[in-house]
């Protein structure tokens, strides 16, 4: 997983994977699902249109190579929040999106009744318009992968047939890069300019190809001249059989066209038009199948001509749009969900969000702030319903043992809709109704889908909303075809809060940026740790591996007291954190253990710290380096080799450290900062 890995490899490994090969738009499970590939993609946006335009909200859901570069990337109860950001940012970078589902809701009165239009887009970021982007690079997790293909994902429906995209930086890039392109290789050939093109004619044979040449266009240009009445008539003479040449019409202009030509006998014939022909012009363009066309055009004046130069140039910049804007693709899904500005509904989805931003806006802002504000103007209303289930008490006493997973919400608040029966339960008998439409097929009845499929997932999230909206207050029979549902005033105050972190509950609000929101109940679960400071915290790395969080507990608490250790967490089998009880135990840490590198006397190797400093290559920092860490985009699988991967930064920060803490006094060290003079080297 440390490397990226090409397409064709890529395919020819998870095609052991494979399951039936179809691109019909039929799930191969009972459930009624709208699968979409390249192939049926034009038609199924112009649906999707429809769809989005008239829903209540729109579901979403993604399915990934992967979740985590490396172990330590995992998100963990020690991070503070904008390193859970960075973590969130690097797996968004590195992975690829394989499958999107979209599902819009919409409520019907007259059934009383929401409609569900499931859609499950398989995606592929294949490069479309050569040399303009670069080749797409992601990573793959095994256990990604094999989780994918446990649930039968196709993934060579995906490579094969996915449909790939441009993110709106890349379109912009895309079209800057045709247009340059362009601009290089024909509008120098049609320069006005008087100098002679310097490609000088030193074979026989060019010379002789060059006058013969000449001598075709002379007689062709004058042929129009004495022609009155209109008739084109002409045959080129060429000695080579495989060459033509033909009289059309070229943006109302009589021109005369050439193929079978080498490329360089067509540099030849740009030199004899740009030496002895000021009212001809050569022209490039696009004919049909995109092949290459050569024209020779007859223009009436210098005017004529630059007009035609314009009338050229803008039909390339229009087939340039055509062509950039076909490989532009899913993004148009992404476009249609952003400019409806429908309410955004998700189930844990802050990676989600980030995927979507990464893949099909532009590269991810460097702080989670920054994030907030540009997602919140391309999507002014998300809703998690991992944060609504977490939000109403009797939805979190009902959801405690079977925790708050999409397919457990799924089971627990939809079991008509999940298992085609009624529910037992009198607090969960008033279930919202659900019908799924695809195509023309409308049903309210059906086995349960495929978990994990990115459509039926989208469609689970959808109902899991409407379920929860419900038991908040919403009354969706009196709901009015004109309201908005993110405008609800029961739900409003949910509105574009995310975990940043599931695991230590960190929230985010994409309208403010703010992040830590403790309100409405979203935090209350128990934690492993007690209250984490992250000032007091150390990050050591490298220590002898035979050290236990034990042994470096004891060593530490020998000189800075036996209460100074609140807790010791482990990131990896390489590296650690240190929690102080003192948040000035940290740059004393630091200090002393350089000290003690710098000495190589006898009381340096008696030193408690001795053991964990064994073998040289214990590294010490504090939490802000960790963040450092944590934002580089190299991802070494063990910690110590990642934190020496970008070592300079952190150098650098000690160095400072050292600096700032250089006019302490040995004996203040000692006995103002309550560490135990006896382990202070002067």
């Amino acid at each position: 997983m440390n490397t990226h890995r090409p397409v064709r490899a890529l395919s020819r490994a998870l095609s052991r994977a494979l399951s039936n090969s179809s691109s019909s738009v039929q799930s191969s499970s009972t459930f009624p699902l709208k699968n979409v590939t390249k192939s049926n993609f034009e038609p199924a946006l112009a649906e999707l249109r429809r769809h989005v335009a008239a829903a209540d909200f729109v579901a979403i859901d993604l399915e990934m190579t992967g979740i985590t570069s490396a172990p330590w990337r995992d998100s963990l109860e020690f991070d503070r929040a904008d390193v859970c950001y960075l973590k969130v940012k690097d797996s968004a970078e590195k992975f690829a999106v394989l499958q999107f589902g979209v599902c819009p809701f919409r409520w019907d009165s007259s059934k009383q009744s929401f409609i569900a239009h499931p859609h499950n887009f398989y995606i592929f970021p294949r490069q479309e318009i050569l040399a303009a982007n670069p080749a797409y690079e992601f990573l793959c997790q095994t256990t990604s992968i094999d989780f994918l293909a446990k649930y039968q994902f196709d993934f060579n429906i995906c490579i094969h047939e996915g449909i790939s995209y441009l993110s709106k930086g890349q379109e912009i890039e895309a079209l800057r890069h045709l247009s340059l392109a362009y601009e290089d290789e024909l509008l120098a050939k049609w320069s006005n300019s008087k100098e002679p093109v310097h490609m000088p004619v030193v074979k026989m044979a060019d010379t002789l190809f060059t006058e013969r040449m000449k001598n075709i266009f002379t007689e062709w240009r004058d042929g129009l001249l004495r022609n009155s009445n209109g008739e084109l008539q002409f045959q080129g003479n060429s000695n080579d059989s495989q060459q033509q040449l033909r009289t059309v019409f070229f943006k109302m202009r009589p021109a005369l066209s050439l193929s079978g030509f080498t490329s360089h006998q067509l540099r030849l014939i740009q030199l004899v038009i740009k030496r002895h022909f000021q009212d001809l012009a050569y022209v490039q363009i696009n004919g049909e199948k995109t092949c290459q066309q050569q024209l020779v055009v007859r223009t009436d004046s210098k005017d004529d001509r630059e007009l035609l130069m314009k009338e050229v140039k803008d039909e390339h910049c229009r087939q340039a749009e055509v062509k950039v804007q076909a490989a532009v693709g899913f993004r148009h899904v992404i476009d249609l969900l952003s400019s409806e500005q429908k309410l955004i509904v998700g189930h844990n989805c802050f990676l989600d969000i980030a995927h979507i931003y990464s893949k099909f806006v532009g590269p991810l802002p460097s702080t989670a702030e920054e994030f907030a504000s540009s997602v919140n103007k391309c999507f002014p209303y998300v809703v998690d319903t991992k944060m609504l289930l977490n939000a109403d008490n009797v939805l979190q006493q009902r959801m405690k043992k079977s925790q708050t997973s999409l397919s457990s919400a799924f089971a627990m608040l939809c079991p008509q809709i999940a298992l085609g029966k009624k529910s037992t339960d009198l607090v969960f008998q008033s279930c919202v109704k659900v019908e799924v439409q695809v195509d023309d097929l409308r049903s309210s009845n059906w086995n349960s889908g495929a978990k994990h499929e990115a459509g039926y997932d989208a469609f689970m999230t959808g109902c899991v909303f409407a379920q929860t909206c419900s038991h908040l207050g919403i009354d969706f029979q009196s709901f009015l075809p004109s309201e908005h549902l993110a405008h609800n005033e029961k739900l409003q105050k949910h509105i574009n809060l995310l975990y940043l972190s599931w695991s230590n509950r960190d929230i985010i609000d994409l309208t403010s940026g703010k992040k830590n929101a403790v309100s409405l109940g979203y935090n209350n679960h128990k934690k492993r740790y007690p209250e984490i400071l992250f000032e007091n915290i150390a990050l050591i790395w490298g220590f002898p591996s035979k050290l236990k969080a034990r042994d470096i507990r004891e060593c530490i608490s020998k000189v800075f007291g036996p209460t100074s250790v609140t807790s010791i967490y482990h990131l990896d089998e390489t590296a650690v954190f240190v929690q102080f009880n003192k948040e000035k135990f940290v740059s004393e840490f630091l200090i002393l253990k350089e000290t003690l590198e710098r000495n190589d006397g006898p009381v340096s190797v008696l030193h408690p710290l001795a053991g964990l400093l064994e073998g040289g290559n214990t590294q010490a920092a504090n939490y802000e380096t960790y963040k450092d860490i944590c934002s580089s985009p190299s991802s070494k699988i063990l910690f110590a080799d990642q934190a020496d991967a970008v070592g300079t930064k952190r150098k650098n920060k000690l160095i400072e450290s050292e600096a700032a803490m250089e006019s302490l006094e040995c004996e203040s060290f000692g006995e103002k900062n309550e560490v135990n003079p006896a382990f202070v080297l002067c």
